[in-house]
Order: C-alpha cells, then structure tokens, then sequence
C-alpha cells in the first residue's frame, strides 16, 4: 500500500515545522539532490519521521518515510518546478517533483538503511513519491517494502542517510524513529553515533578516497542515527 497523502492531512500534525537554519549553501533543484558533491558535507538539510510497521506475525511490513525539507532548498524547488509561475505549486508540479525525486534516488535505495543481525535487508523500490508544500516547505512522503518476509528477529537496525554526504536527514527527537506493532521480547534504542568517535575507530577504512568519491558509499552509513530492535528468542 502506498502511503496516502491529501490536502486534508495537516502535516504539521504528524511533524512540527522545522526552525529555519543557519546560513547553508543552496542545492540546485535542477539536480535534485545530486551531481557530485563537491565537499563532504550537507547541501540540503531535511527533518524526519520514520515509522516502522509490524505485521500481527512479527514480520515488517513496511517502513513510512516522512521528510520536510528546509526553507532554503525548498524556495528554489519551487522557483525551479513552479511551471506557470504563480509562486505555488499545482498538483501537476508536484508530481513532477516526486517523479525527479523518486528517480534520483533509486540508484541510492532511497537513503534507506535496513540490516538483520548486521547484514543488509533489500528493500523494494517504492511505487511513487508523494510530494507535498506546507509552510513554505517540501515535504516528501513514501513508504517501502522488504523484497522477501522479514521476522523481526535478533538485532535489527534502520536509519536514513546519504552515501554521498549531499543531503542531511535528521530525526530531531528520538519519538519521529518510532515502531508500530513491535513484538513482544523486543527493546528499542535510537542510536547517535559520535562523529569523532566513528572516524577513531574507523581510520584504515576512512581513506582520502573516502572523502573524495563522488558516487558515495556504504561508510558514511557509520554517521548515520538508527533505530535498533532488539528481540529475545522468545520475542
């Protein structure tokens, strides 16, 4: 099922805007999130939600992705998708933007960070992306599926992030990482890893080649928070 999205749907409801930022540097949105990043740190900022769902078997059933973008790089999504130029966007601009979104990120699995007792979960690529402007914000909606039956069993982690360092996604509180349906026997633990920490005891791994690749890869996932389950053989 694909996370639905109305005009009646306050989404301030499920999320509370973000402060505005600090000065940043302005992404392109002709280039939604990409192209190579030319430094190691965030161009776009984004607040989360993630909403994992458990079935009544103990198997995930879906992960719900919510993303409310900043009001920088929101303003130039709308100055670069606003087709008619009336400074808002219509739902057929809006469906643009999910379309270059989704199809931006599919090389990335959609930010999405999956693992079972430390090996990678596959996910299905999401049908389509609901894109949505509140507030003066962006904000994108959708949710994804295991590719195979999923128990949640053992030490399972998820988190959001993004291999090229490009985009920042932050869940702000540790309730917008929540889990519905958990079993029974299982904890849970939203994890912040220390930057400083993270590059101490990764420093073989974190070679100059690391900062310098512009299509990314899996290490930066050690920055990333996470939500980890953890369930009891009984659980």
């Amino acid at each position: 099922m694909v996370l639905q999205c109305t005009h009646e749907i306050r989404l301030r409801d499920v999320m509370p805007p973000i402060p505005r930022p600090a000065a940043f540097a302005l992404a392109a949105a002709a280039v939604l999130f990409h192209a190579t990043p030319a430094m190691v740190h965030p161009h776009v900022f984004a607040e989360a939600r993630l909403d994992v769902v458990v079935g009544s078997q103990g198997n995930l059933q879906s992960l719900r992705h919510l993303w409310r973008f900043d009001d920088l790089f929101s303003s130039t999504v709308l100055v670069e998708f606003d087709a008619n130029s009336d400074l808002q966007l219509d739902q057929a601009e809006l469906d643009e933007v999910a379309n270059v979104v989704h199809a931006s990120l599919a090389e990335f699995d959609y930010f999405q960070l999956v693992t079972e007792n430390g090996k990678p979960v596959e996910m299905e690529a999401p049908e389509r992306l609901i894109a949505n402007f509140e507030d003066n914000q962006l904000i994108i909606l959708f949710e994804s599926q295991p590719k195979k039956p999923m128990k949640i069993a053992g030490t399972v982690d998820f988190g959001v992030y993004d291999p090229t360092f490009y985009t920042a996604i932050d869940f702000i509180e540790d309730e917008n990482m929540a889990v519905k349906g958990m079993p029974q026997g299982c904890t849970r633990e939203v994890i912040r890893p220390d930057p400083d920490e993270a590059i101490a005891q990764n420093q073989t791994s974190l070679t100059e080649a690391f900062f310098n690749d512009p299509g990314g890869n899996d290490l930066s996932k050690l920055f990333a928070t996470r939500l980890e389950l953890k369930c009891s053989a009984e659980g």
